[in-house]
């Protein structure tokens, strides 16, 4: 049902901002809640054509089969979609009217689901930095407000248990090592490795029980049908012809190959999910955040809220594909911020990661991988392997993950 304003403001405490877009035909809308106050910043129509300009050449450079033009320039193109959406502008009325701001709820709209509003660059006294950098307890999403709503009602305080997805297409060369990492952070966990991770051996009841489900495996999103998208799953890819006769099943793979939906967790699968002990989904594959841009309804249909209206109060995704090392690194320090830090929001032990990594020297993450306990002596060898092949070798003090590209592509949603 529809939030009147009250309702919507009454899901803001004395320190938290939501900051809403909306994309009109001739221009587009930003809203800015609070408490206690509420501001409408309107664009030009020149504003709106920048963006839907914007949009188009960041789409067409990403979708390209070589996409390195889109990764090179990522850093410079958050700059300019910062200056369309006059960010400065907005964040300068937002202090003005509310010194006292310490996090930030982002819901946009349509395609501006698929970038990272929250690592946008920001100019302050001291000089430029990251939107997120400015809110102390952090910047998260939220679909809209009827689903924040629904996923601040719901306390969820245990975080031991784990479910977790490792690898089913066998194809992630770090992913292994990331869940084996994460699983020896909870007690009791269950994981599908492998083969093991077929759609038939998912059990209601391990998921209706999890406190955390982690998922480190290949996502697709079904422009078409959205409910079609899906969390690629073992076994689900076919090498034609299809073992039946309904084509509604496969889908077409860049290899040639099919893939099977009902071998997948689908998004129709995820929504009849029951998820009311768990705390966080984590969805560390390629592409999860994606949602439907062709809706002109601001509801949001994509694989995250999905597992919010599954009973999570908390999903973190991916906006793009993202590098298999980096993210292996990123998703072991994420967890173990969470589980050494119990108080912190996952909003802010997101953050916290995320500065941590793009700060980080390759030297830094060499000592990080010596000292990580849940790293096996193996495994670490082959991190420091990755780490410093080629043009790292001699590079020790460099951020090498210091690119947008890298940590931004995380996204926090929910509670």
């Amino acid at each position: 049902k529809p939030l009147h304003f009250q309702a919507m403001q009454e899901l803001l405490d004395e320190e938290t901002a939501i900051l809403e877009w909306y994309i009109l035909p001739d221009k587009f809308l930003t809203f800015t809640l609070t408490a206690q106050s509420f501001n409408l910043w309107t664009s030009s129509q020149e504003d709106r054509q920048n963006l839907i300009d914007w949009g188009n050449a960041y789409l067409r450079d990403y979708r390209n089969r070589d996409n390195s033009q889109w990764r090179e320039t990522l850093a410079q193109r958050l700059e300019e979609l910062a200056k369309i959406l006059h960010l400065d502008e907005i964040l300068h009325n937002l202090r003005q009217n509310f010194p006292n701001c310490q996090k930030l709820i982002l819901i946009p709209h349509r395609y501006l689901h698929l970038f990272p509003l929250h690592a946008l660059p920001v100019t302050t006294e001291e000089g430029k930095t990251y939107l997120q950098d400015l809110f102390p307890k952090g910047v998260g999403y939220a679909p809209n407000c009827q689903v924040l709503q629904q996923a601040q009602n719901r306390q969820r305080p245990h975080f031991n248990r784990l479910f977790a997805i490792q690898n089913p297409t066998q194809d992630l060369r770090f992913t292994d090592m990331e869940v084996e990492a994460i699983q020896s952070l909870f007690n009791p966990h269950k994981v599908l490795k492998h083969d093991q991770a077929e759609k038939a051996a998912l059990d209601a009841e391990t998921l209706k029980n999890a406190h955390c489900t982690h998922f480190s495996c290949h996502g697709y999103f079904n422009f078409e049908d959205a409910l079609k998208s899906a969390l690629i799953l073992a076994k689900s890819e076919f090498t034609p012809p299809p073992p039946t006769d309904d084509p509604s099943r496969y889908l077409p793979l860049e290899d040639d190959k099919l893939l099977d939906l009902q071998k997948c967790l689908t998004l129709e699968d995820i929504l009849r999910l029951d998820l009311t002990s768990c705390r966080l989904v984590t969805l560390s594959a390629c592409e999860t955040g994606i949602t439907d841009i062709t809706s002109t309804s601001d509801e949001y249909i994509g694989l995250p809220s999905g597992f919010i209206f599954a009973g999570s109060p908390n999903v973190v995704s991916t906006l793009w594909a993202v590098a298999d090392i980096s993210t292996a690194i990123f998703m072991i320090q994420f967890y173990q911020t969470l589980q050494q830090q119990p108080e912190l929001s996952v909003v802010l032990a997101l953050r916290q990661t995320q500065t941590w990594l793009r700060e980080a020297t390759v030297q830094d993450l060499l000592d990080w991988v010596d000292s990580c306990e849940v790293i096996s002596p193996e495994r670490r060898k082959q991190m420091q392997k990755g780490l410093t092949f080629s043009y790292w070798k001699n590079k020790l003090d460099a951020k090498r993950f210091e690119s947008p590209y890298f940590w931004a592509a995380f996204c926090a949603i929910g509670a």
